[in-house]
């Protein structure tokens, strides 16, 4: 301890990444989604015709109209969650300046409910309730789950929705647009990226990499697979 009289202040040993932002849920779901669905559609226009252009074609329009839907439904979808948001904190925003004194007591109910003695927690409550805005962000935390600053946007949930599932819708088109009109080639350059992709997404997840790596190789492959059966049947009738 410091003999200058300043007081001391509690060491930071760690930092925590940013869970609640717009932005992880739909990268990572856009990119496997999009990888998970072309190829599986290439694997289907495969299955029922053996003509290398119409499975590019069917490949792009897949990659084209999943990537303005994913980006549309991910922008609806935050932007709803946003608004019902800022809607529940204007209730409570109106609660404190309305019934102050029985919102004070609301938290001092909820300090205590958490261990803290009734005492303390009732000088926490009316210090905290000094400042209108510490006040909303306390109550809107503890009873809402959200902070008033800190909501997702809905523009970067979209447009991390649009670039990561153009990626990964990408990707087993690849051979084609190289002129290597094989199913084998982007099927191998696909479960490369699915596993790759699993492993990427351990690294800011508590799995192994192995584990999420397999896992979506599994889920990519049963889709795929089942998407190729499904066209060869299709291809068979339709002949």
């Amino acid at each position: 301890m410091s003999g200058d009289g300043s007081s001391r202040r509690a060491e930071i040993h760690h930092e925590h990444r940013d869970v609640s932002g717009g932005w992880l849920r739909p990268a990572v779901f856009g990119v496997m989604d999009g990888l998970v669905s072309n190829f599986a559609l290439i694997a289907g226009v495969a299955g029922g015709t053996g003509d290398t252009g119409v499975i590019a074609l069917a490949g792009m329009a897949g990659l084209a109209a999943g990537a303005f839907s994913m980006a549309g439904g991910e922008y609806v979808s935050v932007a709803s969650q946003r608004e019902l948001a800022l809607a529940e904190i204007d209730v409570e925003r109106r609660e404190l300046q309305r019934h102050p004194e029985a919102e004070e007591e609301e938290l001092a109910r909820m300090y205590e409910a958490q261990g803290v003695e009734p005492a303390l927690a009732a000088e926490v409550a009316r210090q905290v309730s000094r400042n209108p805005g510490t006040a909303l962000e306390v109550h809107t935390r503890a009873e809402l789950g959200v902070i008033p600053g800190d909501l997702p946007s809905p523009w970067l949930a979209a447009g991390s929705s649009f670039v990561s599932f153009t990626v990964g819708a990408a990707l087993p088109l690849v051979p084609y647009l190289l002129g290597i009109g094989s199913l084998v080639a982007s099927a191998l350059l696909s479960c490369a990226s699915l596993f790759g992709a699993g492993v990427l997404v351990s690294t800011v997840t508590a799995r192994s990499w192995w584990y999420s790596g397999l896992r979506q190789l599994v889920v990519g492959g049963v889709a795929a697979m089942l998407t190729y059966a499904l066209g060869s049947l299709m291809g068979g009738i339709a002949l």
